[in-house]
């Protein structure tokens, strides 16, 4: 490890900038593995600037020769001007000017951030370090202002600058702890993004799970999973069929209803992950007597949007979609299921992006479940959910959207053993897989994930349920959210935790379910239990 590492040593330092030591990742009240970091290969020292820390998730081609090198910072600045122009970034300068102009240093943000603190307070992953260089860069390259390196700092500008600032980018889960905590609004999380978007819309440099199998594989197929809108059908098919004979209620999923009250967007990654889901929402929706449906278009069924994480372009062709989709079906509303990333990407930035003419209305599926428990519209026993339960608070939907209450009433009202995480509500911390690296697999993520991002997460988990871990004790973790569950499953998976302490985990519409009087009981299972 680096000592006293400088800002300007993102310019300067040969190869690898830091090594993470596992011994100052801190232990946790659920006993986790470190997992042990894969030395890069000789291949990929070769010819892959791999030169930031243990991990590498942009896998830049190493610059050849200085006219390489020199071309790689006049497109990383052509880039960064961009940004700072109305007609290139209409959406989103002002929030950036402002985080630009204003920062007092005071290291807030640090103290909130699950990074930082999990990689054991290492200088490099406060969220001022990476925004410092960019707001350095900025004011020295872009603005020109006179005296700049004396009045803020220098920092040298060179191919390894923009290489180690990229992958920076992406050592962030964008959650937004930062901002919330600033005292003056300075978005760190805003600052990683408009990087990202450098890398991606002008030199062509993204993570290949977000670009190719993500928005690119969803434009030519229609879904992030690569599933076609027939096979879509054909699985949900299947999937009321078999929850039909496990509830003992026909389930009939609906498909292209003209003029229904709702259009269910569910993230299409459930479908093949966690058909539980896909057909809780259609029996609450079914048993409640809302008018709604799904639509079969290309992209409409599938709200995933990853261009959300890295790209202003791609996240516009496809929220786009979604509401040429709705519109189509002359549908009253857009409902948004249990994905908080799409949340953002429709509501949030979908509002910047889309034209209003294109726009439909849109509520997060927390409201409609809210209004459809509250208001007695199925009939439920608490007494079913007779084991503790905690909820996970997704980031872009609780922090950013402010959407708290909803979910909250639900569980108070059919999990009579509920209790919160430490540090809830807009205080939450990321499951560590946002941004997109819970579908990243190479190049120690994983173990950045497990080691790293994901690690405050456990932590709260562990205090929730401090009373009762162990394997006597059902446990139920409540994360509602496709992006969350997936990274909270690798990481039960990865130390044994279910069998350990009895966890189960899922989304809120299968604790709904599994409260439902009309319904088979015991729709959650956990491990160990037959189907």
């Amino acid at each position: 490890m680096r000592e006293n590492l400088q800002l300007t040593d993102i310019s300067t330092a040969e190869g690898q900038m830091v090594d993470i030591d596992l011994k100052n990742i801190p232990d946790l009240t659920l006993n986790m593995a470190k997992m042990p970091w894969r030395p890069f290969t000789d291949e990929q020292k070769e010819n892959t600037a791999c030169i930031l820390d243990e991990v590498c998730v942009l896998n830049i081609p190493k610059p050849k020769n200085r006219l390489e090198e020199q071309e790689l910072v006049n497109k990383f600045l052509g880039g960064m001007r961009k940004l700072f122009t109305t007609e290139n970034n209409w959406a989103f300068r002002p929030l950036l000017e402002t985080s630009m102009d204003y920062c007092a240093q005071c290291n807030s943000c640090s103290a909130a951030c699950h990074l930082y603190e999990m990689s054991g307070g290492h200088e490099m992953y406060r969220p001022n370090f990476r925004s410092e260089i960019f707001r350095r860069i900025y004011k020295q390259y872009v603005r020109k202002e006179p005296f700049a390196k004396w009045r803020y700092g220098d920092m040298g500008l060179n191919w390894k600058t923009v290489v180690r600032l990229g992958e920076l980018a992406y050592r962030c889960n964008l959650c937004r702890r930062c901002g919330q905590t600033c005292p003056i609004g300075v978005d760190n999380g805003l600052l990683a993004r408009e990087i990202r978007k450098i890398f991606s819309q002008e030199l062509g440099i993204y993570p290949r799970e977000l670009h190719e199998k993500g928005t690119m594989n969803q434009m030519k197929v229609g879904s992030s999973t690569g599933m076609t809108p027939d096979v879509v059908q054909e699985n949900v098919e299947f999937i009321d069929e078999d929850y039909a004979e496990i509830t003992g209620i026909g389930i009939n999923t609906p498909f292209d209803v003209q003029g229904a009250d709702i259009m269910l967007l569910h993230n299409a990654g459930e479908i093949m992950a966690w058909p539980e889901n896909v057909a809780a929402f259609s029996l609450i929706f079914q048993e409640a007597g809302l008018s709604w449906t799904l639509s079969s278009k290309a992209i409409a069924y599938d709200g995933v949007n990853y261009g959300v994480f890295y790209d202003d372009a791609q996240t516009a062709r496809i929220a786009l979609q979604h509401m040429l989709a709705a519109k189509e079906l002359g549908v009253k509303k857009i409902v948004i299921g249990e994905c908080g990333h799409a949340h953002k990407a429709l509501t949030v930035i979908a509002d910047r992006l889309i034209p209003f003419e294109y726009q439909v209305p849109r509520e997060s599926c927390y409201v409609t479940l809210r209004d459809i428990v509250m208001t007695g519209r199925i009939k439920l026993d608490p007494a079913r959910n007779d084991f503790p339960v905690t909820l996970h608070d997704p980031c872009n939907i609780v922090r950013l959207m402010g959407i708290v209450e909803p979910q909250r009433e639900i569980v108070r009202k059919i999990a009579p053993l509920f209790r919160e995480m430490p540090c809830n509500g807009v205080n939450n911390y990321c499951c560590g897989g946002g941004s997109g690296f819970a579908i990243m697999t190479r190049n120690n993520i994983e173990a950045w994930r497990g080691n790293i991002t994901g690690r405050k997460k456990m932590w709260q988990i562990g205090e929730a349920f401090k009373d009762c871990l162990g394997p006597e004790t059902k446990k139920y973790i409540c994360a509602p959210c496709s992006n969350c569950k997936g990274q909270i499953r690798e990481i039960l998976e990865h130390n044994n935790l279910y069998a350990k302490n009895s966890f189960a985990y899922g989304g809120l519409v299968e604790l709904i379910v599994n409260a439902m009087v009309n319904a088979n009981p015991s729709f959650i299972k956990w491990e160990g239990e037959e189907e």
